[in-house]
């Protein structure tokens, strides 16, 4: 049985799974066996040193990881009658609360809400504000376990005194229903360990050994759960990697692993640093890279693997040239013999994806875009596309109805449905059939205001489709100060990438009439048809995705684009730049034999084409020479709460450069004030 654990592992692997007292912090590097450790450590727990496997808890983020960790730590044993319990947080909030939620005065009959019920019931109660905003900040109120009162009270704006009424009544609905949430599966729990401190003992008791798999992903909620959950004992072992935290956005505290000693008392710690992924060359730059992050624990990943091809610059003059050049690349592999599958390419922002696209249709190089739409099925794009298709013709009764109500202006779709229903009982399109009846008649169908609003948007197609015969050029600028597209998406959490990606196309369209000055909008559309229609390619398909999606995964060749100042690292208000380091350093070890950076000169970015300079990462990662830009960095953000030693506690509500400092408005309990970011810490 020994050899089936210890078999296949190096000395620190070895070493971390014969340490099963106490609390142990495996810091484990990109490649290095991170589940291979965790496993065997389960089953060496078990099966050689006796533990019951009823006595350990195993906790993960997904429910792929937890399924593929489960059968490979059963392979590994041979005497267990019940299998370990090894799941998600979010699972053992479930299960946790079907024996305990009686304490809190709810049945056990629960039913646990999805995001879509969630948003329902929001917009029940509110449909006024944006949903998803109002759905965003209830999770954060729950994961910094604030009551209703606690966030009305903490409310500034009118806006959030309203978000935290409508977070009451949500939690009445959820009471009077029986239902619960996604957070309340963790913050439910919580609550009960901490007013029932014997449950807490008797829970602590039954999970002697706990294990937390990628604990850099961690929150300040899951960690106060895991200290409940070692009330009687400190036999904590927590896996992860301080260099691949790249949730900051969703949450996720770094402070969680890089603090994880000041947490739990005599910890021992194990760096796993040999890396079986990637070449040595990928690894020197990725190392490079990371070591300029100060908040960090310090680890060098030495590949197994041995020497490789060196990391290759791409620079470009433009993205056009970029995506000619990476295609060319890609069709050489290809003919070499590499498999689709085993190729990659990554981005930090999702609009860099378009022009890689277009190139790789233009190629005949088939595509998946993981986790995320291809640019011209994103519905933002295809509002767009909608209104160019109602202006170059108006009897386009599909996409009338698309847009008709986008941006809201209260029509509902039984009001749309009666005017269709009408226009075909007339033998005529809904748009010939608003303009032509009198407003009278159209009063008659559906509701007098309604019936306004139905006409002036028709005089607004039309001034628009004769502008856009005069000046193709001024029409998409026309075209959003008439109709506020970009307003579709306010307050939506995804706001600026989809705006970003409104731009995107702006600027597409700009260069196609500077291209095409005599072209039409209906040549415009029919060049768009060919683009987005992507050639169906039989066979697989390489990889294009964003780098948090690549998180875990690994190729054979990665290719990451728009490595430049602004893209990689992404700077502006709020941005943190030991995270944009983080990401590139995930990015970089994604790659197994290859690795190619790419930057270009200029890109269309926000509508307009911009100069760009490349990443400092290049200088960082050893891979060019030049005037390194020195500079402070922030971890602060906005909602981050700090202490200053004479005003006290505050939050964070802005972040901006001062020289080569930053400025922090802070607000401590109702007074704003601005202070240097070396002045206070982070709490």
């Amino acid at each position: 049985m020994m050899e089936k654990i210890f078999g296949k592992l190096n000395e620190s692997q070895s070493n971390a799974v014969k340490q099963t007292e106490g609390p142990v912090l495996i810091l484990a590097g990109a490649g290095s066996g991170k589940t291979t450790t965790i496993i065997s450590r389960l089953a060496y727990l078990i099966e050689e040193v006796g533990i019951p496997a009823s006595n350990t808890l195993t906790l993960t983020f997904t429910n792929k990881a937890a399924k593929e960790m489960k059968e490979r730590s059963l392979a590994m044993m041979e005497n267990v009658a019940y299998p370990p319990l090894l799941c998600t947080f979010h699972k053992f909030g479930l299960l946790f609360l079907k024996f305990n939620i009686h304490l809190l005065k709810r049945h056990n009959n629960f039913v646990v809400i999805d995001t879509d019920d969630k948003k329902r019931i929001i917009k029940k109660i509110n449909a006024e504000l944006p949903t998803p905003l109002i759905a965003s900040e209830i999770s954060r109120y729950k994961n910094s376990l604030m009551t209703p009162d606690d966030a009305y009270s903490q409310a500034e704006l009118f806006n959030y005194k309203q978000i935290a009424e409508v977070y009451a009544k949500y939690e009445e609905y959820l009471h009077e229903n029986n239902l619960v949430d996604f957070d309340d599966l963790i913050a439910l729990t919580y609550k009960l360990l901490v007013e029932n401190p014997e449950l807490a003992k008797v829970t602590s008791d039954k999970y002697k050994y706990i294990m937390i798999d990628e604990y850099q992903d961690t929150n300040e909620l899951q960690l106060k759960l895991i200290q409940k959950l070692c009330t009687s004992h400190n036999n904590i072992c927590v896996v992860g990697d301080d260099d691949q935290s790249i949730y900051g956005w969703r949450g996720a505290h770094i402070r969680n692993i890089i603090e994880f000693d000041q947490d739990f008392k005599g910890v021992h710690v194990f760096k796993l640093e040999e890396n079986y992924r990637s070449r040595s060359p990928i690894l020197k730059v990725a190392n490079s890279l990371i070591e300029h992050n100060r908040s960090r624990l310090g680890k060098k990943l030495i590949s197994t693997r041995g020497d490789g091809e060196d990391v290759t610059i791409l620079k470009s003059n433009d993205e056009s040239e970029e995506a000619r050049k990476i295609a060319d690349k890609i069709n050489k592999l290809l003919n070499e013999g590499v498999k689709a599958t085993d190729i990659a390419i990554l981005y930090r922002v999702n609009v860099l994806s378009r022009s890689i696209e277009e190139g790789l249709n233009r190629a005949g190089i088939a595509y998946k875009l993981v986790g995320g739409l291809r640019f011209y099925d994103r519905a933002e794009i295809k509002d767009l596309i909608s209104y160019i298709r109602v202006i170059t013709n108006y009897h386009d009764d599909f996409s009338f109805k698309r847009i008709v109500n986008k941006p809201k202006r209260g029509l509902g779709k039984a009001s749309v449905d009666k005017v269709e229903l009408a226009a075909h009982a007339n033998g005529t399109s809904i748009y010939e059939y608003i303009k032509s009846v009198p407003l009278r008649e159209l009063e008659a169908l559906v509701k007098r205001k309604n019936a306004t609003t139905l006409k002036e948007f028709i005089k607004n197609i039309e001034e628009i489709a004769k502008l856009a015969s005069e000046s193709t050029y001024e029409f998409i600028d026309v075209l959003e100060e008439t109709f506020h597209l970009k307003n579709i998406y306010k307050g939506l959490q995804d706001e600026d990438d989809r705006v970003l990606n409104i731009d995107e196309f702006y600027g597409l369209f700009r260069d196609f009439v500077k291209k095409t000055p005599d072209a039409s909008l209906d040549e415009f559309l029919n060049e768009l048809t060919l683009q987005s229609e992507q050639d169906q390619v039989e066979g697989e398909s390489i990889y294009m995705m964003s780098i948090h999606a690549s998180k875990g995964l690994e190729f054979n060749h990665v290719f990451i684009i728009g490595v430049e100042e602004g893209f990689l690292p992404l700077i502006g208000d709020g941005s943190d730049l030991e995270e944009e380091r983080r990401l590139g350093y995930v990015a970089m070890t994604r790659a197994k034999e290859t690795l190619t950076l790419s930057h270009v000169s200029s890109r269309f970015y926000k509508g307009r084409r911009s100069e760009l300079q490349k990443s400092r990462f290049f200088n960082e990662a050893g891979l060019s020479q030049g005037s390194l830009i020195v500079e402070k960095n922030t971890s602060f953000k906005k909602g981050d709460l700090v202490r200053h030693k004479l005003f006290g506690t505050g939050r964070i509500v802005g972040v901006s450069k001062s020289g080569r400092e930053f400025k922090l408005n802070i607000n401590f309990a109702g007074t704003k004030r601005d202070i240097l970011a070396s002045f206070v810490e982070k709490l």
